[in-house]
């Protein structure tokens, strides 16, 4: 085993230094947006970077009035939220995992088609088809948040399939032969054997898919009649009051309200998506 060096261990300090630097800087946004849900709105305006202090400080008040300000119901934007949201990512993990299982074991010059136009859609910027995807999600009666998952497959199965891919690829595929030799269809191979294998893939991929659906605000916005149905990011966008005037604090109040959800899973299950997103990374 080689040595540790006195370079190295300062290598190894400034590296632990600039990383802490770069954590904080991307959690600093996340910091004010929490200490100004707690302060006046005169005070957010002048004293942005500061602590709440005796004067400046409201408690609970800024939430009461997010959730009860507007002429909509947020509550209603929650469970719109926890529908798109859990239909979209059932929909993604059953469908993409199904298709990279086809893609990795039938490995013809279709699948690999289809793996390369899936892969290549994760690169394509979403405002290059916004507008052709609005009009179409209309014309198929998509605008609704019970619809809106076929879409979120569509724009979700890219980077799913890359990760199940590589995952499945180290599958033994002598397992999978004896669950034939068995008995077992294809179907039954794949819920009853393979299935079970890809938990870790399957869960990373999910809080990874959960998270980009509850907090997307443009896909929903465009889709979606919203004067039926809004997401929270929604909802917290037409928080205003009479001429255009808005409320910070409540607006950040609702920011953090759901924020919390999507920190709360992460915190929990991170090593699941370290551990998954290295599974799905490897070399086939």
């Amino acid at each position: 085993m080689k040595a540790t060096t006195k370079a190295d261990k300062i290598k190894a300090w400034a590296l632990t230094i600039f990383l802490t630097g770069v954590s904080l800087a991307w959690a600093m946004p996340i910091v004010i947006v929490l200490i100004n849900s707690f302060k006046s709105k005169g005070s957010i305006a002048t004293e942005t970077f500061k602590m709440p202090t005796a004067e400046t400080f409201v408690g609970l008040q800024n939430f009461t009035n997010g959730i009860t300000a507007g002429n909509y119901n947020f509550w209603k934007c929650v469970g719109y939220s926890v529908i798109i949201t859990v239909l979209s990512v059932s929909l993604i993990l059953v469908c993409t995992s199904m298709a990279a299982w086809y893609i990795t074991r039938v490995n013809s010059k279709f699948a690999k088609l289809v793996y390369t136009l899936c892969t290549f859609s994760m690169i394509v910027p979403f405002q290059m088809v916004q507008y052709t995807l609005s009009n179409t999600a209309n014309m198929l009666h998509l605008d609704t948040p019970y619809t809106i998952p076929i879409i979120y497959l569509g724009f979700g199965a890219g980077m799913a399939i890359f990760m199940f891919t590589g995952f499945i690829k180290q599958i033994p595929l002598e397992i999978e032969e004896a669950a034939v030799v068995d008995g077992c269809s294809p179907v039954q191979t794949f819920f009853k054997v393979v299935l079970p294998m890809l938990a870790p893939s399957m869960i990373s991929v999910g809080i990874l898919e959960a998270m980009w659906v509850w907090n997307d605000y443009l896909l929903p916005y465009l889709v979606l009649d919203i004067t039926k149905y809004r997401t929270i990011p929604i909802h917290i966008q037409y928080l205003r009051g009479s001429y255009g005037s808005v409320d910070m604090g409540a607006s950040m109040a609702l920011i953090i309200l759901a924020l919390l959800p999507v920190i709360i899973i992460y915190l929990f299950c991170q090593k699941y998506i370290i551990k998954g997103v290295a599974a799905g990374a490897v070399k086939g």
